[in-house]
C-alpha cells in the first residue's frame, strides 16, 4: 500500500518515562506503515532539557508556532525528588507546558473520551463536558520567596512613565513565604474569544467561573474581560440556540456536579489544571482524556492530559510487562494529523486520523483494554486484560 503523503511537516515533541516508550510504540505500529511522515523532531526528555539549558523547549514552542500543529508527549516536570533522582540537573526546570504555553499562548480545551463499558461516576452526565483552560499566568508564571526574617512585603509597580503604585501585602513577624502572580488583559481576551469562537463551533453552552468575590481585582478583571468580549458573540449564541454564563468557581462545581453534561467549562488557568484531572477521573481516566492547545491565530498544540506514568516505567526498566493505557497518545498522533491534513487539504490525512480513532474505539468496544479500564467497568468478566503492546497490535488489526 502506498503510504499516505504529507505536504507541511508537524512538530513532533518528544517526552519522558513510561509516555516516552508507547510514544515509539504507537508511532513506528500505527503511523509510519500507513503515513510518509513529515516532522521537525525536538526531544523534551527531562535530561536533554538540561543539556540545552531547557533551551530546547523553547524552540519546540516555536517551531508550533511555526507550522501550526504540533503533538507533544508528557513530560517530567522537575520537583525535589526529581533533583535527587537526576543528580545530574544543574537546576530544577519549570513545567515545559508552562513554557510551551506562555510562548504559544491559546486557550487548552480538554474532553473526555467515552465509551459505553465505563460509565460516569457521576451517574446524571450523560455528554462529555470540555474543560477550557486559560493558558497562561496565574501561579505557573508566579515569582516565589522565602524568608526568615521580621520584616514587610509590598507589591509594586513603576510605569515607564515615572507613575510608582505599592500596596502593603503582609508584615511578617517571623518566617514567610511570598507569591507575586500576574496575568496580561491580552492574554485573557484571547482566552475569552478562543472560548466564544470554539463554542459556537461546537454548537455548546459555554460557562466561565473565578471567585470575583475574593480577588476582587484580579478575578474581576476576568469577569469583565469575558462580559465584554462576549458582546459581539451575543447575537450568534442566541441564533444558535446556546448560552454564555458566569459564576463563582464554587458554584459552577456544584451545578457540575448536577448537569448532564454536554458543554464547555471555562477556567483560570490553576482551577482548570485541577479540574481537567477531576472530570477526567470521573468520567474513566487521565488516560481517556484528550487535550489540545489552541491560539488565536489557529495553531495547535496536542498533547495526553495525563503525566508520564513513573511506576509503570519503572517496571519496564525491570524487563516486567506493563498494562499503560495509550489511548490519550494515540489520540494525540489521530488528532494531530486529522488537523494537519485538515489545514493542509489532504483528505487522505484528515481520513487517516479519523480512522486511527474509529480503530481505537472498535478495540475498546470489542472488550479489549488495559486493566485500568477493566478495573472501572462494572461487569468485568466480559472483558480482555492485554498489556500496552498487545492494546497496540489490536488497534494495529483493525488500522
Amino acid at each position: 500500500m502506498e503510504k499516505i503523503k504529507m505536504t507541511t511537516p508537524i512538530v513532533e515533541i518528544d517526552g519522558d518515562e513510561m509516555t516516552r516508550i508507547m510514544w515509539q510504540m504507537v508511532k513506528e505500529e500505527l503511523i509510519l506503515p500507513h503515513v510518509e511522515l513529515k516532522s521537525e523532531y525536538y526531544d523534551l526528555g527531562l535530561l536533554h532539557r538540561n543539556d540545552t539549558d531547557d533551551q530546547i523547549t523553547v524552540e519546540a514552542a516555536e517551531a508550533a508556532l511555526k507550522y501550526g500543529v504540533a503533538l507533544k508527549c508528557a513530560t517530567i516536570t522537575a520537583n525535589a525528588q526529581r533533583m535527587v533522582e537526576y543528580p545530574q540537573l544543574k537546576k530544577m526546570y519549570r513545567s515545559p507546558n508552562a513554557t510551551i504555553r506562555s510562548i504559544m499562548g491559546g486557550t487548552i480545551f480538554r474532553e473526555p473520551i467515552l465509551i459505553d463499558a465505563v460509565k460516569p461516576i457521576v451517574r446524571n452526565w450523560k455528554k462529555p463536558i470540555t474543560i477550557a483552560r486559560h493558558a497562561y499566568g496565574d501561579v505557573y508564571k508566579a515569582v516565589e520567596l522565602y524568608t526568615e526574617e521580621k520584616g514587610s512585603g509590598s507589591l509594586y509597580f513603576r510605569a515607564e512613565t515615572g507613575e510608582e503604585k505599592e500596596i502593603l501585602a503582609y508584615q511578617a513577624d517571623g518566617p514567610a513565604i511570598w507569591q507575586l502572580q500576574h496575568n496580561s488583559e491580552e492574554s485573557i481576551r484571547a482566552f475569552a474569544r478562543s472560548c466564544f469562537t470554539y463554542a459556537l463551533s461546537e454548537k455548546k453552552d459555554l460557562w466561565f467561573s473565578s471567585k470575583d468575590t475574593i480577588s476582587t481585582v484580579y478575578d474581576g478583571r476576568f469577569k469583565a474581560i469575558f462580559e465584554e468580549e462576549f458582546a459581539p458573540f451575543r447575537e450568534q449564541f442566541k441564533e444558535n440556540g446556546i448560552t454564555y454564563f458566569y459564576t463563582l468557581i464554587d458554584d459552577a462545581v456544584s451545578r457540575v456536579m448536577r448537569s448532564e453534561g454536554g458543554f464547555i467549562w471555562a477556567c483560570k488557568n490553576y482551577d482548570g489544571d485541577v479540574m481537567s484531572d477531576m472530570l477526567s477521573t470521573c468520567f474513566g481516566s487521565l488516560a481517556m482524556m484528550t487535550s489540545v492547545l489552541v491560539t488565536p491565530e489557529g495553531q495547535y498544540e496536542y498533547e495526553a492530559a495525563h503525566g508520564t506514568v513513573t511506576r509503570h516505567y519503572y517496571r519496564y526498566l525491570k524487563g516486567e510487562e506493563t498494562s499503560t493505557n495509550p489511548v490519550a497518545t494515540i489520540f494525540v498522533w489521530a488528532n494531530g494529523l486529522r488537523k494537519r491534513g485538515e489545514l493542509d487539504g489532504n483528505k487522505a490525512l484528515m481520513e487517516f486520523g479519523q480512522r486511527l480513532k474509529d480503530a481505537t474505539l472498535d478495540t475498546l468496544n470489542a472488550g479489549i483494554m488495559t486493566n485500568d479500564l477493566i478495573l472501572l467497568c462494572e461487569d468485568k468478566d466480559h472483558f480482555r486484560s492485554v498489556t500496552t503492546a498487545e492494546f497496540i497490535h489490536e488497534v494495529a488489526s483493525r488500522l
